[in-house]
């Protein structure tokens, strides 16, 4: 038999989605892959409805149906204050992952350089090799993750073609500053570089942070790329609907590649998600609000383990220092908080470049009796956190 790809050696199957699956086997409360357990406003539901007795279920045009596009080009607007031309500066794409992948392949050439941050969205590696680019790694400095200046210049002076920045950050919680983004477009600028942004999560932020649209910002508009989708601000992670948006000269190019990946989104699920683009201020207030809760409710939980952890700023996800646990590995105390707690979570070490085996990531993206009795499993593990020794010897560790 002829050999595969050996670019395909380089990684492994997503560690989130072997953790949904471990989760599912054992009948854990799943706080590792980060969809709700609640519906989608109704006003899509009904919409969604409507859509399946219309005429919808051909092929609609490859980069997006023309209502969704002007749909998503007015509600771009409303938030970012950035001019979108629904013909020039969007592509409709099956999720944000596909629009990440087009915007790694028509900004990259095979042997070119991608600046990611470390810890980092799984996906963004694994996009870097398969588009034949190069990852160069910064570390952003726990507890609050950020970015060291200087180190992030001598990454830029590499000349790569392109950074990528999650904001707010998956797997982190922290939400990039006016000024950090400010400083990354400098160094793009002198660099000659693009910036590319993933911003699913653009509408879960908490107060007192804020979150700034980079190709709002002055000079951004020629070398950003923005990725974005629908799933985590309507809940409809499996719907797949995202976008990528940029300059029309990017836009152009960006159009070839997502064609032969996947010829075009759902027709019927972009007609009925317009519903969900065209909702009042009031919904996004909201959105932040149900969160906002929900982060509350679980933190409070961890707080009672007495395990350390990072407040997230934004999205959905909390980082949870396990060390004082006595793990031999992040990995292997994630599969056993699966099967003897049932609790899943995601081993820290899947999002770093740098050895690093102290945290499991959790989502909150749940109902709040869900995070309420996840949080009651959690408190299992109060017993042994100040006493290491125990857990090696607890039922814990030696049963499977």
């Amino acid at each position: 038999m002829p050999q595969t790809a050996s670019r395909l050696n380089v990684f492994t199957e997503s560690v989130i989605r072997g953790m949904t699956r471990l989760a599912n086997r054992h009948g854990a409360i799943n706080l590792a892959q980060g969809f709700p357990d609640f519906d989608p406003p109704e006003e899509l539901l009904v919409a969604l409805e409507r859509a399946t007795r219309g005429p919808h279920h051909q092929y609609a045009v490859t980069w997006g149906a023309p209502r969704f596009r002007e749909a998503l080009a007015r509600k771009i607007t409303r938030f970012s204050g950035v001019p979108v031309n629904p013909e020039e500066n969007l592509v409709v794409t099956c999720g944000s992952t596909e629009a990440m992948m087009v915007a790694m392949m028509t900004a990259c050439n095979p042997g070119d350089k991608v600046i990611v941050f470390s810890p980092f969205y799984e996906n963004y590696a694994a996009d870097a090799i398969l588009s034949g680019a190069e990852p160069i790694y910064v570390p952003l400095r726990p507890p609050r993750f950020d970015f060291d200046r200087p180190e992030l210049a001598r990454a830029f002076a590499q000349k790569p073609k392109a950074i990528i920045v999650c904001n707010p950050s998956n797997p982190t919680g922290k939400v990039f500053t006016r000024a950090e983004l400010i400083e990354i477009l400098a160094l793009a600028e002198q660099h000659d570089a693009f910036v590319i942004m993933d911003e699913p999560y653009e509408h879960i932020v908490f107060a007192p942070s804020e979150h700034v649209y980079c190709a709002a910002l002055p000079g951004a508009a020629a070398r950003t790329i923005t990725c974005n989708s629908l799933s985590k601000t309507y809940s409809i992670t499996g719907w797949r609907l995202g976008y990528v948006q940029a300059a029309p000269e990017v836009i152009a190019q960006a159009r070839k590649v997502h064609d032969f990946l996947t010829v075009g989104a759902a027709a019927p699920l972009q007609e009925a998600a317009v519903a969900g683009l065209e909702l009042p201020e009031s919904y996004y207030a909201g959105l932040r609000d149900l969160y906002t809760r929900k982060r509350d409710v679980f933190l409070d939980c961890l707080r009672q383990t007495g395990l350390p952890f990072t407040e997230p700023q934004g999205a959905y996800y909390v980082m949870v220092d396990i060390s004082s646990l006595g793990f031999g590995t992040d990995k292997e105390a994630a599969e056993r908080f699966v099967r003897e707690i049932g609790v899943a979570g995601v081993p820290g070490s899947s999002f770093f470049r740098e050895p690093e085996n102290r945290y499991i990531r959790f989502h909150f993206a749940k109902r709040e009796a869900t995070l309420r009795a996840a949080g009651e499993r959690l408190l299992r593990l109060r017993e042994f956190a100040s006493n290491p020794e125990a857990l090696l010897k607890s039922k814990l560790q030696g049963r499977d």
